[in-house]
Order: structure tokens, then C-alpha cells, then sequence
């Protein structure tokens, strides 16, 4: 992840954020009133234009395209289909209501329109009384559900449950609609097959409360905007607008046969078009914000197990030389923690707050390789390709198996010479951490917590690890990290 205007320091001033509370305050406002204004020109847009269909009986045209009508049910099915999923994707994240609430009104609006619309004319056949009626009660049961979702404000604990009872609602209420329509035959009213015929009045019913509801949403998602200035509420509620006209022109055009097509068709299909780019954005949005947490909490425990480490020894020694110990042997000792408690920070800072590529990571490995060098005890060797890259996560992992191979190799091994690279060869990325120690025997040692450790924070980060070492010949490891 790469962000390259971002400043990370003022988040680290205590006056930071409380200066800047005025200036978010006023960009949210900014960023309502530009949606606002949008919405109130896109309604007068489609206003002005309904008034025309309306007032001129000749533009409120229909046109035989059967199979033109047939893509777009199809169009309009995969559409709702995949803003069902996505949705239930971000319900399994955040185990919101409302998310649900949409997950089960895009899949029955996803279902009725395949079961009753299209299904049944597969084979050149006319829609029938019984599935047209069907498949009316099924798209009122979706717009009512979406409807209802932007007043939800509860979360939900048993996810899996509430999911499995979605899909039997959504089974039992598309079954009850066909039971329905079944069983009262020829009582239901006929749509007229032939353009500009009348319609009856249950007709125009229905298609009246189904705009209602899309009113009803477009106000809902109109004002959790207003209150939250959540980026999937914007979109949502212009879905509902569109959605809304669409269904107004299907009141002055309520031939909904599978032989016709109306304006109103190709509105609901980019209601449709406009509700999955919002859909597919917010779960965009989730995915990254859960990588940031995740990354955070990753960092957190970093710092728990590296620097809590060394500020007890430097606790430790601080209390040794106020007992009375000798300054000329706890002084150095009490130094040496303190540095290494120093550069543990240091790399704590940059891993939480990097800004991407490979130079903060650079200088934190090459910072902690003066440091575990500058006794001379060992020497290494660091190159670190220019080119290469590494994401946030990787940095930390990598950063662990390297310190991890360097204190083996001068505390265990013995090593007078080690050697790190960090390289991209024929499109995969190596680390290799090579020592002149003494080595050990794989199998008497492969089970050590040290080696785990370094197996599991390659595999955290879907890279592949494998170590040789031979007695008295050193040891090699070598992550191969994620494509």
C-alpha cells in the first residue's frame, strides 16, 4: 500500500487533531452541500423530464424488443445478485442490520426477477397472469426491505443465523407469492398485452406503493448521509432516485410484459449500475480499514514483545544500580538496553506509520544492523535491491526474520560474517540471511521456538520459508514472499 501525500507526524502531536476539528468539520459540510446540490439538480433533471413524458402522451412510447427486454432482466438480475453479495460481504465484516436488510432485498429482487421474469419466457413462451403477479409481490417484498434498511441502527451477534433466516424468508415469501397467485387464478386482473391499453387499477396500485417505497429509501439513505457521511449512503440514495423515476414511468407506462421495453427499464438497470459501483466502494473502503486495524493491532503487538522487552531490562538495571551496583559494569549494560530500546521504537514508529515503498523500511534494517554491529563482534553484509517493494505487513515480518537470523547467527552460531539480501529475481522476491557459524543439525534443532517463530511470520504474510544449515558450515534461510 502506497499513500504518497500523507503526513503522519501531526497525528502524533497531542494539539494536532483538536486544531484540525473546524477544517474536517468544514470539508464534511462542503462535501454534503456538493451532494445535496447534485441530488436536487439530478431529481429536477428527471422531474422536468417525467413532466414531459406525462404532459405528451406521444413520447410515452413502448417498443417491442423481446429480446432486448430479456437482457435487461437478465442485466438487472446479475446486477442485484452481485450487490446482494457484496452487501452480505460486508455484513460478515461489520454485522450490521442494515447491511443485512439489503443483502436479503437485492437477493429477492435478484430471485423474483429470474423465477418469474425470466425463467418462464426461456423458451419464447409470453408471461403468464400467474408469474406477472408473482413477480410484482416479489419486487414489493425487496423495495420494502430495502426501504426499511437506512432506519436500521442495530447490529447483529449471531451472523450465521441471521443469514440462514434471510434465505428462508426470502424462499417463503417468493413461495408465498406464487402460492398467491396460483391460488387466486383467474380473479386476478389481465395485463393488457397491446400498447395503450388499460391497465387495471390493482396495476397501477402496486407500481404506485413500489415508488413510494423507492421515496421512502431515497429519503432514508438522503439523511443517514446527512448524519454519517457514509460513502455507500450517497450512492444508495441515488440509486433510490433513479429507482424512484423508474418506477414513475412504469405508472404511466405499466406495460410490463416480457415483449416490451419502456424508459423505465433502462432507468431501473442504472439504478442498478449506480447501487453496485456504491456497493462495491464501501466493501472496498471495509477491506481497507480492516487492514489498517489489522496492521495496527499487528503493530501493537510488536511493540509489546519487542520494547516491553528492553525497557524492563533497562529497569531491571536502573534498580541494580540503585541497590548499590558497580556503575562501571551496570552503566554499559543499562546503556546497551536503552539503545536497543531506542531503535525498537524507532521501527515501531516507522511500521506504523510508514508512507510506503521501501525507504523507511531501508533505514530501519540498516539502522538495526549498525547497532547489533558496532562492537564488532560480527559483520553483515545488507543489500537491498532498489527496485523491490514491500507492503506494510511485509516490512514488520521481514524486519523480525532478519533481526531473528542475525541473533541466532552472533549469539547461537557464532558467526563472524553474515550476509542479508533483500532482491527480486525473475519476478519473485527473495530474503536470504546467510552466516559463516557454526551450523547444527536440522533435525535435532528444527522444532526451536526461534525457527517457529520465523516459520509462522512467513507464513502470515504468504510467504514460503526454508532453512539449510550444516555443522560447521553455517546456515541459510530464505523467505520467498507472496507474489
Amino acid at each position: 500500500m502506497v499513500v504518497d501525500e500523507q503526513d503522519p507526524h501531526p497525528s502524533l502531536i497531542g494539539s494536532g487533531p483538536r486544531a484540525e476539528k473546524p477544517f474536517v468539520r468544514h470539508e464534511d459540510r462542503d462535501d454534503y452541500q456538493a451532494w445535496l446540490w447534485g441530488e436536487v439538480l439530478l431529481i429536477g433533471l428527471l422531474g422536468a423530464t417525467l413532466a414531459l413524458f406525462v404532459a405528451n402522451s406521444s413520447l410515452r412510447n413502448t417498443y417491442s424488443l423481446p429480446q432486448v427486454r430479456l437482457v435487461l432482466d437478465t442485466a438487472v438480475t446479475l446486477a442485484a445478485a452481485i450487490v446482494a453479495l457484496l452487501a452480505g460481504l460486508r455484513f460478515s465484516v461489520e454485522g450490521r442490520r442494515l447491511d443485512l436488510l439489503l443483502c436479503t432485498g437485492f437477493t429477492a429482487a435478484a430471485t423474483s426477477t429470474l423465477a418469474f421474469s425470466i425463467a418462464p419466457v426461456m423458451g419464447g413462451h409470453p408471461l403468464h397472469r400467474t408469474e406477472f403477479w408473482a413477480g410484482i409481490g416479489g419486487r414489493l417484498f425487496a423495495s420494502a426491505l430495502i426501504a426499511a434498511a437506512p432506519f436500521s441502527k442495530r447490529r447483529v451477534n449471531a451472523r450465521g443465523r441471521a443469514v440462514g433466516e434471510m434465505l428462508i424468508a426470502v424462499v417463503i415469501v417468493l413461495g408465498l407469492s406464487w402460492g398467491f397467485a396460483q391460488q387466486a387464478g383467474t380473479s386476478l386482473p389481465r395485463v393488457a398485452e397491446h400498447v395503450g391499453a388499460d391497465q387495471p387499477f390493482q396495476l397501477q396500485g402496486a407500481l404506485a406503493l413500489q415508488a413510494l417505497l423507492s421515496l421512502v429509501a431515497m429519503v432514508g439513505w438522503g439523511l443517514r448521509f446527512r448524519n454519517r457521511r457514509n460513502d455507500l449512503d450517497r450512492w444508495l440514495c441515488l440509486g433510490a432516485t433513479l429507482a424512484l423515476f423508474a418506477e414513475l414511468h412504469y405508472v404511466f407506462t405499466p406495460l410490463l410484459s416480457n415483449r416490451y421495453v419502456s424508459q423505465g427499464d433502462f432507468l431501473r438497470l442504472l439504478s442498478y449500475s449506480v447501487l453496485l459501483v456504491g456497493v462495491w466502494r464501501a466493501i472496498r473502503f471495509a477491506e481497507f480499514g480492516r487492514a489498517v486495524a489489522e496492521e495496527r493491532a499487528r503493530v501493537a503487538r510488536e511493540i509489546h514483545d519487542g520494547l516491553a522487552q528492553y525497557l524492563f531490562a533497562v529497569s531491571t538495571h536502573a534498580s541494580m544500580l540503585q541497590n548499590g551496583a558497580a556503575p562501571e559494569t551496570t552503566l554499559p549494560q543499562l546503556k546497551e538496553a536503552a539503545e536497543a530500546a531506542q531503535q525498537e521504537a524507532r521501527f515501531a514508529v516507522l511500521a506504523l506509520s510508514s508512507a510506503g515503498g521501501s525507504a523507511p523500511f531501508d533505514a530501519a534494517l540498516r539502522r538495526y544492523v549498525d547497532f547489533l554491529t558496532a562492537d564488532g563482534q560480527l559483520e553483515v553484509d545488507l543489500e537491498i535491491q532498489d527496485a523491490i517493494r514491500l507492503a506494510p505487513d511485509e516490512q514488520i515480518e521481514v524486519f523480525r526474520i532478519v533481526q531473528e537470523g542475525l541473533a541466532n547467527a552472533r549469539k547461537h552460531a557464532g558467526a563472524r560474517r553474515a550476509e542479508v539480501r533483500i532482491e527480486e529475481r525473475e519476478g519473485e522476491r527473495f530474503v536470504s540471511v546467510v552466516d559463516d557459524g557454526a551450523g547444527f543439525d536440522e533435525a535435532e534443532i528444527a522444532a526451536g521456538q526461534g525457527l517457529k517463530n520465523m516459520r509462522a511470520r512467513a507464513a502470515s504474510i504468504g510467504g514460503g520459508f526454508q532453512l539449510v544449515s550444516v555443522p560447521g558450515r553455517g546456515t541459510a534461510l530464505q523467505v520467498v514472499l507472496r507474489a
